[in-house]
């Protein structure tokens, strides 16, 4: 009888123990600093044409369209930082029963279209953004449609509700209603249904889960991530970093197998759910979920918020065709900036390869033909990754080859084969994927 009681009494202080640092490790998930982003003017912000949607849960957002004419002045127009709508409120040039409307089927999609790329923004940012990761499929002749997010620009927000870096069930709701809405505008013009998602940071992967959840006929063909990250894996990785700031007692973060972290982010995630009403899905659980899209994966190497291996673990997860590309000087969402030109080329030729478009059509563009049969190439059959560091192969993407005709694997270039067995060392362990 002793011993039961002494017993339970072991069980209920460590309950109680755990439960309270929980509690404290919360500061994790409800702690929302924004990410390193380049500063408002290092893109040319367009005025598309602006149309109200909602999302599966009703919650009404505000979206654009944006047409390759608007390059040509044609349609559209530039705007000032100070013509955008504050966070949570109407846009200047909409009344309140403008915004109460939703306009559907008005004929933003030209009949030339070659397709329509949804663009998913990253945290703190806004819709203009996607000038900044899309010019080059606007130039290609790609229609794009961008979206705010709730609580972000002019879209509205949800009472009780707050966007933090953690994707929840309230983003992948907006994604799909954002992907229903233009899949309504093509379907009721009688277009093809050819869209791609083109997502940013968190964006990035309340797309890729937002997909995992919409059925075969989604019209929906391939999908560019870049700089996605899991909310299981992120948050064990930030608990075993900074749990020693929270625990006194060292056998809480001391000595401890891979599932005692597994079983303490679950906790955690449970009582953030209750805490913060809102589900927190695994985009490393739901990846391997897409079967009918291409993806392709990009990361900086450099990053210092979410590890590049997250994306060599959805690369490693997910089914093919897919493709991978570590950008060996980018932190996060910087790829763009150290890689440009080899940026705007592949996604171009990503989507032109599975939107069913052929050539680069649209505007011309001055591409050198090296660095265009290299990003063709790159995309071509067993020769889908290149993470290649700079000290190994000079600048990224400078070569003409990218897998040593498809003989070069994942670890080869990653070095993430073990000396000793030849193996494969799971690259998530670093994060206890």
């Amino acid at each position: 009888m002793l011993i039961s009681a002494a017993l339970l009494l072991a069980v209920l202080s460590v309950a109680a123990l755990l439960s309270k640092y929980v509690r404290l490790m919360l500061n994790i998930v409800r702690d929302t600093p924004l990410p390193p982003m380049m500063g408002p003017i290092d893109y040319e912000r367009l005025q598309g044409e602006q149309v109200n949607f909602r999302a599966f849960d009703g919650t009404l957002l505000r979206g654009m369209f944006l047409s390759p004419t608007i390059l040509r002045g044609e349609k559209g127009s530039r705007i000032e930082s100070g013509d955008f709508g504050v966070r949570g409120q109407f846009p200047r040039e909409s009344s309140v029963n403008d915004w109460i409307r939703e306009d559907f089927h008005s004929g933003y999609v030209s009949a030339q279209s070659r397709g329509v790329i949804v663009f998913c923004h990253e945290y703190g940012s806004d819709m203009y953004s996607c000038m900044r990761y899309c010019r080059g499929l606007l130039e290609a002749g790609f229609d794009i449609f961008s979206f705010d997010f709730r609580s972000h620009g002019s879209s509205s927000s949800l009472n009780g509700y707050q966007p933090r870096l953690w994707c929840t069930d309230k983003e992948i709701s907006d994604c799909q209603g954002a992907l229903a809405f233009v899949k309504s505008e093509l379907e009721a013009r009688g277009l093809d249904v050819n869209i791609g998602l083109f997502g940013i940071s968190r964006g990035a992967g309340a797309a890729l889960m937002a997909v995992a959840q919409m059925p075969d006929d989604c019209g929906i063909k391939a999908v560019l991530s870049d700089g996605a990250y899991s909310t299981d894996t992120t948050v064990e990785w930030s608990m075993q970093k900074w749990v020693h700031i929270f625990a006194r007692v060292r056998f809480v973060y001391e000595n401890h197998r891979p599932a005692f972290w597994h079983f303490l982010r679950w906790l955690l995630l449970k009582f953030a759910r209750v805490r913060f009403r809102c589900r927190f899905p695994s985009l490393r659980k739901s990846v391997g979920h897409l079967r009918n899209q291409a993806l392709f994966f990009i990361h900086g190497r450099k990053d210092s918020m979410i590890m590049f291996e997250q994306a060599e673990t959805f690369y490693k997860l997910s089914h093919e065709p897919h493709y991978l590309w570590v950008v060996p000087q980018a932190g996060h969402n910087q790829s763009v900036v150290q890689e440009p030109e080899l940026y705007k080329t592949r996604s171009v030729e990503f989507f032109n390869k599975y939107l069913g478009v052929g050539g680069s059509g649209g505007k011309p563009r001055a591409v050198a033909q090296e660095e265009l049969q290299a990003a063709r190439q790159f995309f071509a059959a067993n020769c889908n990754t290149d993470c290649r560091s700079n000290k190994a192969t000079g600048k990224s993407g400078s070569a003409g080859t990218f897998c040593a005709s498809g003989k070069t694997s994942l670890a080869e270039q990653t070095g993430t084969v073990g000396k000793k067995s030849g193996k494969l060392v799971p690259v998530g362990d670093k994060l206890n994927v």
